[in-house]
């Protein structure tokens, strides 16, 4: 069926809703699916966005919006009776919603009324009593048939068949309704003929017109001439709604002029629709009505009541009672969520729509005003959009960190007296938004690690922190940067990315790694993701692991013990020689302190107790012993302390040929190993002997025939060459000594020579010459010896030593020019 769009248009918008309804207008009883009218393109909505916005109606029981098209289709009976009732005009009011953004528009359906309902009777029986005296004119009022229909299509007329005495008119109540009213034409004679039959119709106005029949049965009585007659064709009366029951309303009053029986009146309601008589009661004898149930404003705001009055004959009368009712403030408004966002993003944006609220009060007049308020202070405020309809909107930014959700209540207030108020609650959550970075505790980290600590160990605990809600804050640490170099940062530390805890992976030395930097990142799981970095210095602590190490004086090598000669006329004070030590520890670890252990003569000699020089304390007297020993410990200042010892051999003698009787007495040391390699040496040494006797003997016969003196020197193979090596950055103390020893051949005094040699000077290299007179050359008072473990004959002090150089002396020299004290 074609329907008509009365406004196809929208007007501005006003806070989000238009501000004039879209109507429409169809006839009831439409079939489901039938199409209303095209509500996306009188609302301006394109149809492929639809879908998007989400258009829908609120009265899904009677429509519903196509998707495809946009068209309001019925979607459910529409019966204009049912939903209206009696009202002349019917229309369905409701909302359509949209989406993306949200809005709200006003939607009205007017319901046309078709001829679906034909009038009928609620009695099918009319029974009348009419005295033979009644006079010809006399009218009586019937029960009136009922339409549910309206307008056209309600109740027009009524008929009768023909009939010589009745004649029937159609008569309006003050409510609008038609009644029929029978009046007589001719007298009647009760003898003659004494019922009647007479066929009520009703008949509607619609096309084609629909009726009902009812019969008159009409009993002709005895005269009874005068009829009782009300005060009043028509009674009015206010009542407020919610009156108690049994509340009197008004008293109906009629007379009759005649006497006895005939004039004893009872009253009655006519037959009236069975919505109305319930709601009051009417006293048959006093004509006094009272309510009979409970009346609502709401429901329905007026009532016509007809009352007959019939007197002990035949004789009735009719008369109307209108009843008005007056409303009261008896309803609280009612709010409803129509559209709710219960998860609202912190980052939202103000005045960003949460919730669509309609708010509404059955009450009419100041009764139904409302106003709404947020009864919390909330980040929302509401604001009114249209007809009873408001929005809640973001007022100041939301902080999910801060506040994780609010309650909110609604409260609507009418303007009655006194003011009724209705409250709704909701819980608005706010959604987390990656929004914090990672912060960690500290602006950044020092640890100290002591060296030599088990690997795998923790060293460091880092801790960030995010108030950001699940992956959001969930923080995960790396390292990103370091001073190590990169391929050696996985082999000295780790971290874990959950706990933030650092590990080693291997034991830090202090002696080759003071301290690193680590450059650690928190991460967070958002998208995209926050980090943080904070540095992380490591110091590595120094631990006594480390014993000192003596650089000079150094041991022979068959582990015995050098000598220092001290001139017999040395002065107390006189720097005889210096024990050198160093020690990799650091700081107090590595301070180191001088002491003797053991002295020949105790009070010959003092050591320096941080310096390790060694000093004649006196002269030396005729009673000392030439030969003095001194075993010095040198000790670290670490807890536990340790140590490394020293063992310094000193003869006073002014030459070596006068020191070398007194190292000829140092007894030779019983030890296996010892007279071993004794034996491994005599051998290499006559192995040596035969090969330097070629030498020389072929030297000898290419240099018979010169002239110039030669010298045979013996030069740094006596010499030491593995000299104490003392570290770069060592500059506490003295160098240690080295020393070349040369011998004369020519000279009936033998001595030897101790140089000092400096890193910077250039090893010394050997010289041999095959003449017979060799000259040694000294310029050191200070006499020592140091050897050059490199050559292969080892030279100690020993008296199996003094044996072996006296081989070397006798291959290099000629026999008869040697002191006899080398030959033992």
């Amino acid at each position: 069926m074609k329907t008509q769009v009365l406004f196809p248009f929208l007007l501005s918008l006003l806070c989000g809703a238009i501000s004039q309804p879209i109507r429409y207008s169809i006839p009831e009883e439409l079939a489901k699916g039938s199409r209303v009218g095209n509500l996306a393109r009188d609302l301006g909505l394109n149809v492929q966005e639809l879908p998007a916005r989400k258009l829908r109606v609120s009265a899904e029981d009677y429509f519903n919006v196509s998707v495809e098209s946009g068209d309001l289709l019925v979607n459910g009976r529409i019966d204009r009776e049912n939903i209206c009732g009696s009202k002349p005009e019917c229309a369905l009011e409701f909302e359509s919603f949209t989406e993306n953004p949200m809005n709200i528009f006003h939607v009205i359906v007017a319901i046309q009324d078709i001829n679906d309902n034909a009038p009928h009777f609620l009695a099918k029986d009319i029974e009348l009593e009419i005295s033979e005296s009644a006079l010809p004119g006399v009218k009586f009022s019937l029960d009136s048939a009922q339409d549910a229909d309206v307008e056209s299509n309600s109740l027009k007329k009524y008929t009768i068949n023909p009939n010589p005495h009745f004649s029937l008119s159609t008569k309006e109540s003050p409510d609008g309704s038609k009644y029929p009213e029978l009046q007589l034409e001719t007298p009647l004679d009760r003898e003659h003929q004494s019922s009647h039959r007479l066929t009520l119709t009703a008949v509607d106005g619609g096309t084609p017109p629909l009726s009902s029949t009812s019969q008159i049965w009409i009993k002709v009585t005895d005269a009874n001439d005068n009829a009782p007659v009300f005060s009043q064709d028509t009674y009015k009366v206010s009542l407020r709604e919610n009156a108690p029951l049994g509340t009197f309303v008004l008293q109906v009053v009629a007379t009759d002029q005649d006497d006895g029986v005939n004039s004893e009146i009872t009253y009655a309601f006519l037959n009236a629709p069975a919505s109305t008589t319930p709601q009051f009661s009417l006293n048959p004898n006093t004509g006094d009505i009272t309510t009979n149930g409970t009346l609502d404003f709401e429901k329905r705001n007026q009532y016509v009541l007809g009352v007959e009055a019939k007197d002990g004959g035949v004789h009735t009368a009719h008369c109307n009672v209108q009843i008005e009712i007056m409303d009261e403030n008896d309803n609280a408004p009612e709010v409803t969520f129509m559209s709710f966002s219960n998860q609202i993003p912190e980052d939202s944006d103000l005045g960003t729509v949460i919730a669509l609220i309609k708010v509404q009060d059955k009450d009419s007049g100041q009764n139904g005003l409302v106003a709404c308020h947020i009864q919390e202070e909330v980040p929302f405020r509401l604001q009114s959009t249209s007809k009873n309809y408001y929005k809640l909107l973001i007022d100041r930014a939301l902080n999910r960190e801060e506040t994780s959700e609010y309650n909110v209540t609604i409260t609507a207030t009418d303007q009655g007296k006194p003011p009724l108020s209705s409250r709704k609650r909701v819980t608005v959550h706010i959604a987390d938004v990656n929004d914090n970075a990672p912060v960690f505790h500290q602006a950044s980290y020092v640890v100290h690690v002591p060296e030599n600590n088990p690997p795998g160990a923790s060293i460091a605990q880092v801790s960030a922190s995010d108030p950001d809600l699940g992956p959001n804050g969930q923080v995960v640490y790396s390292i990103i940067g370091s001073d190590l170099e990169p391929r050696m940062l996985s082999s000295y530390v780790s971290v874990n990315p959950d706990s933030g805890a650092v590990f080693a992976q291997r034991a830090f030395d202090h002696e080759q790694l003071r301290s690193f930097e680590l450059t650690l990142r928190a991460r967070d799981q958002g998208s995209p993701a926050l980090s943080a970095n904070v540095s992380l210095r490591v110091l590595v602590g120094d631990r006594n692991d480390n014993a000192p190490r003596v650089l000079y004086p150094a041991l022979g090598p068959d582990g015995s013990a050098l000598f220092d000669t001290v001139p017999r006329a040395a002065e107390p004070g006189y720097l005889v020689t210096k024990v050198v030590a160093v020690d990799a520890d650091s700081g107090h670890n590595a301070w180191l302190s001088y002491h003797v252990l053991q002295a020949s003569d105790p009070g010959l000699f003092s050591l320096g107790l941080r310096t390790g020089e060694v000093r004649t304390a006196r002269a030396l007297g005729d009673k000392d012993a030439a030969r003095q020993r001194l075993l010095v410990a040198v000790r670290d200042g670490g807890q536990p302390a340790l140590s490394a010892t020293a063992t310094l051999l000193l003869v006073f003698a002014d030459s070596l040929q006068e020191a070398l009787p007194d190292l000829s007495d140092h007894p030779v040391s019983p030890d296996p190993q010892e007279e071993l390699q004794f034996y491994l040496v005599v051998a290499l040494a006559l192995i040596s002997v035969l090969f330097l006797l070629a030498v020389i003997l072929a030297i000898a016969l290419r240099l018979r025939h010169s002239t110039s003196g030669a010298w045979g020197c013996l030069q740094s193979g006596l010499s030491s060459k593995s000299h104490p090596v003392v570290p770069s950055n060592y500059n506490e103390g003295t160098l240690p000594y080295t020393y070349n020893l040369c011998v004369a051949s020519h000279s009936t005094t033998t001595g030897f020579n101790f140089l000092n040699v400096t890193p910077e000077v250039a090893p010394p290299q050997d010289l041999l010459c095959d003449d017979p007179s060799v000259v040694v050359c000294g310029n050191n008072e200070d006499l020592k010896i140091s050897y050059d473990p490199s050559f292969a004959p080892q030279v100690s002090f020993s008296k199996s030593k003094f044996h072996l150089l006296h081989l070397y002396l006798q291959a290099l020299c000629p026999l008869s020019h040697l002191p006899s004290y080398f030959l033992g």
